[in-house]
């Protein structure tokens, strides 16, 4: 999956972040993703930084996707 897709997201939502902030945030998501083994990056690497431009879900990843889509979850009435 592109990188570029997950920028639908704030298309869909009431409030969304500043577009300063959604880049940063897409990119610390993705690197939590990684570290914790639900997704491999792909992309470039430098010296001193590390260019995602596309991830690919790992199987604990689907088994944990599938178990968060199949679960019930509701809003709280704030």
């Amino acid at each position: 999956m592109e990188r570029s897709n997950f920028r639908g997201f704030y298309g869909r939502q009431n409030k969304p972040a500043e577009e300063r902030y959604q880049e940063g945030i897409i990119t610390n998501s993705l690197e939590r993703l990684i570290d914790r083994g639900f997704a491999i990056g792909y992309g470039r690497r430098t010296p001193c930084k590390w260019f995602i431009t596309h991830i690919k879900l790992t199987k604990k990843g689907v088994k944990k996707a599938i178990e968060i889509l199949e679960s019930k979850q509701s809003k709280l009435p704030l």
